[in-house]
């Protein structure tokens, strides 16, 4: 067959725009696995663990668990939603320790009406109080996880499923597929469930042993850059040494929010307090202050106190968000002198080591029923601490801004720092002598001022 000059230029103009478009895809998915590698937690995944416990008539029941293994991202308020595509016609019969959002067309059950018969169900955990004929180990939590690294015994979470039509064995039975999850946002990738050797599970009484007939994991994990193209928070700075504050960058959560935000005195608010009386199931959308960087939550770092052996920090997060309140929130830091933490006021701390080697990160989070709760936007709308830290006299110096983190994490996504030439400068007497008891009440008013702005 041959072809005139006119078909193999079209020709050659679809071949090399079907090459540019799968260069596109391929990149996207390099860009997609890249960014949900952290080198913070290079391991932490949220793994959802499937156990079919006994045979049904025409299915089986199975215990389906939820673990946040990630060290420091937790799942807050409205909670983890699971979604996935049934492999054949399968139907959810019953459900224990959580419910499907939606029930589905079941009309050609007469007799029986299973709990949902949609393709591809979501299922979300029951709310804390629910009836407790409906609770199962480790559910009724509203969907909220704690990280693994603060408190593993509230990063699992648990419910039975009893599901039909599916296979009586484990040669009939189907791996469900296009597992999703929402944690409450998205963010989350999923990989295909994988069979797993049965787990063994003990009894309440830790006496006996049970072995799943069947189980499978799926793991998923995080990735901001699928999450959201724009940061949540944003960093500022200042020290006793100088009387800058170095602010947050302008949009530093992108501009898009400055058509949805309102100011102090603005009428929405005295609206919205009305509204909060009201019970209501419906998650509420975002309420900003209008501010110059737009974000939900600043951190700010002051450097206190520098002393012969020591120096002192103090951090305060600042809520801006009039109707989101921060449950279990976490914040991490890397900075080279967290490897001689001496002290830390008000806020747990633990330290981070994926490279054993290297303890240069560590995770702060609140007492529990003191701060664990970051307030919504107000007076209550902040939490603060401060950290003692060692001098390592062949490393440690003001200048250069050595004494500012290097990265800030809070609740699992990355804040935006200042550009470093931003930086409050050291004065040029200031490595002659420490700091003055003045210098110390000034400079400590003057950032207590702009922490509150």
């Amino acid at each position: 067959m041959e072809f005139d000059n006119g078909d193999k230029r079209r020709r050659s103009g679809e071949f090399r725009e079907l090459k540019v478009v799968t260069l596109a895809a391929i990149c996207f998915m390099i860009l997609s696995q890249a960014d949900a590698f952290d080198p913070l937690d290079p391991t932490g995944n949220v793994t959802i663990r499937w156990d079919i416990m006994s045979w049904t008539t025409d299915g089986y029941m199975a215990t389906v668990t939820v673990f946040n293994f990630q060290q420091y991202r937790t799942i807050m308020n409205p909670g983890w939603t699971i979604g996935w595509t049934w492999a054949k016609k399968e139907i959810i019969w019953t459900m224990m320790g959580a419910q499907a959002t939606e029930q589905g067309d079941c009309s050609k059950f007469k007799l029986k009406i299973p709990h949902s018969c949609k393709r591809n169900p979501q299922v979300v955990d029951l709310m804390p109080g629910a009836p407790f004929n409906m609770q199962f180990n480790n559910c009724c939590k509203g969907g909220v996880l704690t990280s693994w690294g603060q408190d593993p015994s509230g990063a699992v979470s648990a419910f039975q499923i009893g599901v039909g039509l599916s296979g009586t064995s484990n040669k009939t039975v189907k791996l469900p597929k296009n597992f999703k999850l929402l944690g409450p946002g998205p963010g989350y990738s999923c990989g295909p469930a994988k069979l797993v050797p049965a787990t063994v599970i003990p009894t309440d009484d830790r006496r006996r042993k049970a072995q799943a007939l069947m189980s499978w994991n799926v793991t998923c994990t995080y990735s901001q850059f699928l999450a959201s193209k724009n940061p949540s928070c944003c960093v500022s700075l200042s020290s006793f040494y100088s009387d800058k504050v170095t602010a947050c960058p302008t949009c530093a959560c992108g501009c898009q929010n400055n058509d949805t935000c309102v100011t102090k005195d603005s009428k929405l608010l005295q609206e919205d307090e009305r509204v909060k009386t009201k019970k209501s199931d419906m998650t509420p959308k975002p309420l900003l202050q209008c501010t110059h960087h737009l974000c939900h939550v600043r951190v700010h770092w002051h450097i206190k106190d520098n002393y012969q052996d020591y120096w002192r920090v103090k951090i305060a997060i600042i809520n801006f968000d009039y109707r989101l309140n921060y449950t279990l929130w976490n914040l991490v830091i890397q900075h080279p002198n967290l490897n001689n933490v001496t002290q830390v006021y008000s806020f747990e701390y633990m330290p981070l080591l994926p490279y054993e080697a290297i303890n240069d990160t560590g995770m702060f989070y609140g007492l529990k029923y003191y701060n664990d709760l970051l307030m919504e936007n107000g007076p209550k709308g902040n939490v603060q601490s401060e950290i003692l830290m060692k001098k390592d006299k062949n490393t440690f110096t003001l200048k250069h801004g050595w004494a500012f983190p290097r990265r800030v994490y809070f609740n699992g996504e990355e804040c935006m720092l200042p550009p470093p030439d931003s930086y409050p400068f050291l004065p040029n007497s200031a490595h002659r002598l420490l700091i003055s008891a003045s210098s110390i009440v000034a400079s400590t008013i003057f950032a207590s001022f702009f922490i509150w702005l």
